[in-house]
């Protein structure tokens, strides 16, 4: 059993975990009454994270002790980046906890487990700890991704940060940024075309940052390794997430006006729109020249909807900072966003500042940032009513006959489809909007109606 929190990376990573506990003899269970292995991949993003695994721990402990009881060992282990920040403390603070890894080490998930089994053969604790950032490229280790569950999936070709936003624990827990070759991603994504992938959406902590390696020993740049991905037969749909506005290159704004296999929808975090707030985070951009990157962008693809993060609350946040914020959000206006209260993380500068905002303003600005920003997707969902547009069924909805699928603006669309499958790309006429999904019906049906 593996169980994933936080970013699409570790939902990636999660996957790639399992295909080598298959190769292992393993095989996936969702109760983990019945697992001999429990992995929690975890996030250190969010607030209270390592407490959350804490709690899970407990929880697990109980059901490893009911399945030893019956003669079942089960093993528990803690992976990603709350066990790369704080490994030995949760060796330390959960014995019940047989592995700790982290988020560059589980292409060696197998030696572990070996190691962690023959502990147990001899009567001993199992206990193994690996959270050093290895010499050798994990990806070079891992055996080939052996397809997709689904007509969408996701490609790391980018990870760590060399950013140092002074709220951020990434660089520590991911380490500097790395690109992989571009042969590399070419053949992973050509063989989730032949398994029925149509779409991948490329993943790094800042992956417009991307510069990996060519054949001929060339850096290539994310717009060049989209273009490249272009070509391949049988992939219809390229998204990539998540970037920095420092990382904005002309070449890869002009890529989104010209590749029309790269849909017209951007992840593109800000955090804020106070300039004295943006230097306190160290993210070397302005609240103007962020702005000018989504006119250069609105250029480049008029359609293009944007996607953002917001912080509030960082230290020495005031009430004419947060407006400044309020004012950004008012003059993107975002199809979709993610906002959070700022909560200090050890180990990162900010959690050391100075005039920590209380918590009941943070409260407060978060729920007036987030009625802003549901009232812009609100908006953008309900303009995009009359609208015909390809959809790609990804799962079944829950009546009969229903299929739910994704606009090109990332929208979840609901189409009553019985004669459709899951990974069939239809246009479909958009009817109804709500503030999370809108409702769709087929465009040759309702044209011949």
């Amino acid at each position: 059993m593996i169980k994933t929190f936080g970013c699409q990376m570790n939902v990636y990573d999660s996957e790639r975990m399992g295909e080598l506990l298959g190769g292992e003899g393993y095989t996936p269970t969702d109760n983990a009454d019945e697992a001999d292995l429990v992995i929690l991949n975890t996030c250190h993003i969010r607030e209270k994270a390592a407490e959350k695994v804490y709690s899970e721990v407990g929880r697990l402990r109980q059901s490893a002790n009911a399945r030893k009881a019956q003669g079942n060992e089960t093993l528990i282990a803690v992976a990603g980046c709350v066990a790369q920040a704080e490994g030995p403390e949760i060796m330390r603070r959960a014995p019940a906890v047989n592995m700790v890894f982290g988020p560059q080490t589980y292409h060696r998930l197998p030696e572990m487990l070996a190691s962690a089994r023959k502990a147990q053969e001899h009567g001993q604790t199992a206990r193994v700890l690996d959270t050093d950032f290895p010499a050798e490229a994990k990806f070079d280790q891992l055996p080939k991704k052996r397809g997709s569950s689904g007509p969408a999936a996701f490609v790391t070709a980018q990870e760590g940060c060399d950013k140092f936003c002074t709220f951020c624990v990434v660089p520590y827990t991911r380490g500097a940024e790395t690109s992989r070759p571009v042969a590399a991603i070419e053949d992973e994504v050509r063989s989730l075309v032949e398994s029925g992938v149509v779409e991948i959406s490329l993943l790094g902590q800042n992956v417009n940052a991307y510069h990996g390696v060519d054949a001929s020993g060339q850096d290539v740049s994310l717009a060049g390794l989209v273009r490249r991905l272009a070509k391949i037969d049988g992939l219809e749909r390229i998204r990539y997430t998540t970037s920095h506005p420092r990382d904005m290159t002309d070449e890869l704004i002009a890529a989104h006006g010209e590749i029309e296999k790269l849909m017209p929808y951007l992840h593109l975090p800000v955090q804020a729109g106070s300039d004295r707030i943006l230097a306190a985070m160290n993210r070397k951009h302005t609240a103007e020249s962020y702005l000018k990157i989504m006119e250069r962008l609105k250029a480049a693809r008029p359609d293009l909807a944007l996607s953002g993060d917001f912080i509030v609350g960082f230290p020495g946040e005031t009430e004419e900072d947060f407006q400044a914020t309020l004012d950004l959000v008012k003059a993107v206006r975002y199809a979709q966003a993610y906002s959070f209260k700022y909560s200090p993380r050890p180990g990162t500068p900010a959690a050391d500042m100075e005039a920590q905002v209380p918590e009941d303003e943070k409260s407060d600005r978060l729920a007036r940032l987030q009625a802003l920003l549901n009232q812009h997707q609100l908006e953008f969902n309900q303009a995009s009513v009359g609208k015909t547009v390809p959809v790609l069924f990804e799962r079944k909805g829950k009546h009969a006959g229903q299929l739910v699928g994704r606009s090109p603006w990332m929208q979840a669309v609901h189409v009553l489809a019985p004669d459709h499958a899951i990974g069939d790309l239809v246009n479909c006429t958009l009817l109804s909007a709500g503030a999370n999904s809108l409702e769709g019906g087929l465009a040759d049906r309702l044209a011949a109606a």
